[in-house]
């Protein structure tokens, strides 16, 4: 059987570092960086978000827009790039979101169907990630500390990526929490990950 990398799971607040951490992590590590894009450009606020993430990224690494279709990319690149960075878990759950009006998650039995759907793709995407030989970085958001948001689309959307972290945590060699810039180890079973502050 082949060594596989560890699956790496990156989780915070807005503006707490995540990404940065994740990206300072993969600059790290040696041979090919592939990055995921999830998101879309809808805006001028969106565009400007993404054009400060890809000058951040060095010109070494490869980016590969996929807003819908992670386990499919990380299946087929996962096995020869060195690490797959995907950025977000949030907004690819947000983009299969998008399939669903707010009237189509009205009811508690509508959601419950929405959100059973959604994560058998999210264990497919972790089951992917762990056979994967490269290093996977998954990037996600902590919600569950924030405001219940007022409408039923959000709240469904709260409670799908809290779902979606535990069952990634699960499934992950280490897990990393970003408060303020600073991760917090929560999960490390040994594989080959990383620590910047003397870890």
């Amino acid at each position: 059987m082949e060594e596989r990398g560890p699956l790496i799971m990156i989780t915070g607040g807005n503006r707490s570092g995540k990404s940065s951490l994740a990206e300072e992590m993969a600059a790290r590590a040696r041979g090919e960086v592939i990055y995921l894009a999830t998101a879309t450009v809808s805006d001028a606020e969106m565009a400007a978000r993404v054009a400060r993430h890809r000058r951040r990224r060095p010109a070494s690494w490869r980016t590969v827009e996929a807003p819908l279709e992670v386990t499919a990319v990380v299946k087929r690149e996962g096995q020869e790039a060195t690490t797959l960075l995907v950025d977000s878990l949030g907004m690819w759950l947000t983009n299969l979101l998008g399939n669903y009006d707010g009237e189509e998650a009205g009811s508690q039995e509508q959601q419950e169907k929405i959100i059973e759907g959604i994560m058998v793709k999210v264990r497919e995407l972790a089951a992917a990630a762990r056979e994967a030989r490269a290093r996977v970085i998954v990037v996600t958001d902590e919600v569950g500390l924030g405001l219940v948001p007022p409408y039923p689309l959000g709240r469904l959307f709260r409670d799908l990526l809290g779902l979606a972290n535990q069952e990634l945590a699960r499934q992950a060699d280490a897990v990393y929490l970003v408060v303020a810039g600073l991760p917090v180890v929560l999960k490390d079973k040994g594989k080959p990950t990383f620590f910047p502050y003397g870890g």
